[in-house]
């Protein structure tokens, strides 16, 4: 533990670094492209005002409403799915051609069709977590080896316990890969939603910051965006370990 906190603690200081140098040396205008110092103290202008608390909160009840919705939907589908081969070629190549489509794209539909609010943030987050979570369970399912579903067979398992005792725990891995995949993917798009149809949260204040010509506060908002989504990383990553030792006492 003391050494992840000490390579973290280095590598942001490096990171902070290259950005002085480069704020430094790039013969940039400091409202163009504010300091470090700069931007810290605009964060804590942030903190101390409650403005970035009203921010983050908003996001994050949007990002964990869209991306835990995504989560249920896309397991559920995705183990349903895997185990029909007949359904999953006739669902394929519906998935195939929408899923390279951005969800931003579909931002006018859902707007008009959710109005301005959280909705629209919602929605995107559940585009563009669904259909990864979706296809790495189905994968997971899928790479199950036959042996193992006739053991399940003839021990008389039922659906239930075979899905519990052997499909789900040899398809979490894959599972995992997924929630972790869709969790960077729905995070960069909580803030191209709230670009898109939204009066408040991070995405707002970026955009809003943006138009004011404040770049010290668009800049503290990317920092802030940038630890909160390495802290969801994190996060999932204990969550899947957490879910891995259960699983290993269940059985």
């Amino acid at each position: 533990m003391v050494h992840k906190v000490k390579n973290f603690t280095i590598g942001i200081v490096l990171l902070v670094l290259v950005w002085q140098l480069v704020a430094m040396f790039g013969n940039y205008e400091e409202a163009l492209f504010p300091r470090p110092a700069t931007v810290f103290i605009a964060l804590l202008q942030l903190f101390h005002d409650g403005t970035l608390f009203i921010h983050m909160k908003e996001s994050m009840f949007r990002f964990i409403f869209g991306y835990v919705s995504a989560a249920i939907s896309g397991i559920l589908l995705g183990l349903l799915l895997g185990r029909s081969k007949y359904m999953w070629h006739i669902i394929d190549p519906v998935v195939q051609i929408l899923r390279p489509i951005s969800p931003v794209a579909w931002s006018p539909f859902i707007v008009l069709a959710f109005g301005i609010g959280d909705m629209p943030a919602i929605v995107i987050i559940f585009i563009a977590a669904f259909f990864p979570i979706l296809l790495t369970t189905v994968k997971g399912v899928r790479s199950v080896e036959d042996h193992f579903l006739k053991l399940a067979a003839n021990l008389q398992f039922s659906t239930l316990q075979t899905y519990q005792k052997v499909i789900f725990p040899a398809a979490l891995p894959s599972i995992i890969s997924g929630l972790h995949l869709a969790l960077a993917t729905a995070w960069v798009f909580l803030v191209a939603g709230e670009m898109v149809g939204s009066q408040s949260g991070l995405g707002y204040l970026i955009v809003d910051s943006r138009n004011t010509l404040n770049m010290a506060n668009v800049l503290a908002g990317i920092v802030i965006i940038g630890l909160l989504g390495f802290m969801l990383d994190r996060l999932l990553t204990f969550i899947e370990m957490s879910c891995k030792k259960l699983l290993r006492f269940q059985l």
